[in-house]
């Protein structure tokens, strides 16, 4: 403890962990080919759902006909994206055009029938 470096908490007999060592394991690598457009669709259309659920429909629609229609709209939003019209973006993900289809959709709730067993 003399040369003012930190002593490593390794029990003795093992080596410390490698650089770039991860307990998740090949899973940043994974991550690597996963578009960061995904990545952020995914809690957009959850974050939209609840909003949605709670403002709009007042827990009065099931909220997985909500959360379909949500997709939906966020899809649609992607396609708009991918035909080439003007949009707002935030990374890969348009927001402009997945809200406004998610919201526009959101009439259809009450009208579309899930019979979940």
């Amino acid at each position: 403890m003399t040369s003012g470096q930190p002593t490593a908490l390794v029990p003795a007999g093992r080596d410390p962990a490698p650089a770039g060592f991860s307990f998740l394991g090949a899973f940043p690598a994974v991550l690597g080919w996963i578009p960061p457009g995904l990545l952020l669709a995914v809690p957009l259309t959850l974050l939209l759902a609840q909003l949605l659920h709670a403002l709009w429909h007042s827990g009065r629609c099931r909220y997985l006909a909500v959360l379909i229609l949500t997709a939906a709209g966020i899809g649609l939003g992607q396609l708009w994206d991918a035909v080439g019209l003007p949009v707002v973006r935030l990374g890969q993900l348009n927001l402009l055009p997945a809200i406004l289809f998610a919201t526009a959709l959101q009439p259809l709730g009450r009208r579309l029938s899930l019979r979940l067993p």
